[in-house]
């Protein structure tokens, strides 16, 4: 019999990426979004792709049971089912979350949507499915939970999983991933719903946002080069000079389903790259790629407060993840080339752009 797998985000960038590879091992694979997945077919990614809304906890009820539910809210009919409606799903994956790039998490003038609407689906999930006895639950969390006092020297940041107390994230965003990583752990530790939580560090890559202004930085990069003329130049927010690590998203999947599979720790681990970069750094790696002569030109401050209304939203000074712990308990490394990683999200994001 086919192992099943639920992927809640699934219309999203990881999830999707996720989606597939576990529909290539040869699970029976659900896929729940409040939207359809913008880049994949969904026959391509899952056996079933459902559009629902989980904040609504009648929503998350019914997507949890492996039996039909009402055919009306599907885009398409359900296929036929290689379990029977007593059993629980083997792997459920928690990605879904109210998200997006600096532009987005860092202004301020979402802070409200991204904490009510990800909590709420959180507290459903968690709740659900300890009640449908699901095998085992990954949560994603994020390196943005990590205290803001820890990284402020760019060159130096500390995002060891141990310093995440005393808690002080530098977004709403980030306060959001705690309170649910906790949730989570609590629903462990009370009725033994059988969890592992991972921190994400900037994940990227192919058919995910690349425009719209919830892109991540690599994709945002990757853009604004494929658009910019031989000789021209790009625009790139703060001075540069802030760091970050950034993990291609094959490295990603792989690191997540070492770390589902293993039984012996919950987490939270981080999942990202070590090989840290200044932004300016993964602009010029961009550029490089492109093969086109392009200058940098930074925007901080008052001059980016009068061009766009609001302030510079470049985040922490410094982020990288320490995989030091993952190494130690999954017994396998984190690690994908950047270089590589660019090269193909370049590729791909080029394409688009000359669509």
């Amino acid at each position: 019999m086919k192992r099943t797998a639920l992927v809640l985000g699934g219309g999203g960038f990881i999830g999707g990426h996720l989606a597939k590879r576990l529909k290539q091992e040869g699970y029976y694979v659900r896929v729940v979004d409040i939207k359809m997945h913008e880049y994949f077919a969904s026959e391509e990614i899952c056996d079933e792709f459902l559009v629902y809304d989980l904040r609504d906890p009648k929503n998350v009820e019914a997507i949890f049971k492996l039996e039909s539910a009402n055919g009306a809210l599907l885009p398409f009919k359900y296929l036929s089912h290689p379990f029977s409606k007593k059993e629980a799903f083997d792997e459920v994956y928690q990605l879904a979350a109210d998200m997006g790039g600096a532009g987005y998490i860092f202004t301020g003038n979402n802070d409200a949507n991204v904490m009510h609407n990800s909590a709420l689906v959180n507290l459903n999930i968690a709740h659900e499915a300890t009640k449908q006895c699901v095998k085992r639950v990954f949560y994603s969390s994020s390196a943005c939970m990590y205290p803001e006092h820890n990284q402020v020297d760019p060159s130096n940041p500390n995002c060891e999983e141990s310093s995440a107390y005393p808690a002080n994230p530098d977004s709403e965003y980030g306060w959001e991933k705690l309170f649910s990583e906790r949730l989570f752990l609590a629903f462990n530790r009370n009725y033994k719903l059988d969890v592992r939580i991972a921190r994400f560090h900037n994940i990227f890559g192919p058919e995910g946002t690349w425009k719209g202004g919830k892109e991540k930085a690599p994709a945002a990069m990757c853009r604004k080069v494929a658009e910019t003329k031989d000789g021209g130049e790009i625009e790139v927010w703060g001075d540069g000079l802030q760091t970050r690590s950034f993990l291609y998203i094959d490295g990603c999947i792989d690191a997540v389903l070492r770390f589902m599979r293993q039984e012996t720790y919950l987490g939270p681990v981080n999942i990202g790259s070590e090989e840290m970069v200044t932004i300016n750094q993964l602009a010029e790696l961009a550029i490089k790629v492109s093969g086109k002569s392009i200058k940098i030109t930074n925007i901080d401050g008052e001059e980016f407060q009068t061009k766009y209304g609001f302030k510079c939203p470049t985040g922490v000074r410094g982020r990288n993840s320490d995989n030091k712990l993952y190494r130690e308990k999954i017994g396998a490394d984190v690690a994908y080339s950047l270089d590589k990683g660019i090269s193909q999200t370049f590729s791909w994001i080029n394409n688009q752009v000359n669509k």
